[in-house]
């Protein structure tokens, strides 16, 4: 934003993002966010609710893991290789949904080679709406479409990347590439050694 433009818009992007929604339900049924759950059990959509939105983002807490943690294969929570937040298994997902009365959680925040994903048993939905992430990923995009019909059974629209016009880089794209790389990888090991301590802890009874 400042190469294109000025200070002053970057600083008012800044400002609009600390004031966009955390989340929302839709129809008392589908809850919607960015990342995912909490290592918390109890969170409730009260507490989401009363969350002071008008601030920078905390390195912990309900916000945080709310915008940036990931859902996993295995059981329970588990450390996120991003740093911050966790990663949360199908058990984790059930309980918030039942706790809440909820029916499905719908969140982003991850790359799909088809735009979407079916998780934790179709009660999680992982969408991402932007083709060809970063210029290079050829992923395709999704949205999801609810009707009042089919609510917790959204349709999934589908869509492939355009051209896009040749301009400069504005920063160094294979460094990105390099950093989701190294996520997916560290994310990849982190569910594999949860699972061989579970088949473990399994084996030992």
């Amino acid at each position: 934003v400042k190469v294109k433009y000025t200070e002053m818009e970057f600083d008012l992007f800044e400002e609009i993002f600390q004031a966009l929604p955390l989340a929302a339900v839709v129809e008392r049924r589908v809850l919607i966010l960015h990342g995912g759950l909490f290592s918390r059990q109890n969170v409730t959509l009260d507490e989401i609710a009363a969350l002071d939105r008008f601030c920078e983002i905390p390195d912990t807490g309900i916000m945080c893991e709310l915008l940036w943690s990931d859902p996993k294969l295995s059981i329970g929570v588990g450390r996120s290789a991003r740093g911050v937040a966790c990663n949360f298994g199908p058990d984790v997902t059930s309980r918030f949904l039942q706790r809440n009365g909820l029916d499905l959680l719908v969140r982003s925040h991850e790359v799909r080679d088809e735009g979407f994903s079916y998780e934790h048993g179709r009660r999680l939905i992982t969408v991402f709406s932007a083709p060809n992430y970063c210029g290079s990923m050829r992923n395709k995009g999704a949205l999801l479409r609810f009707r009042a019909s089919r609510i917790t059974d959204p349709e999934i629209v589908q869509f492939d990347a355009v051209v896009s016009p040749k301009v400069e880089p504005y920063f160094d794209m294979n460094n990105i590439i390099r950093v989701l790389a190294l996520n997916n990888a560290r994310n990849a090991q982190l569910n594999a050694m949860e699972q061989q301590q579970q088949q473990d802890q399994q084996a030992g009874r």
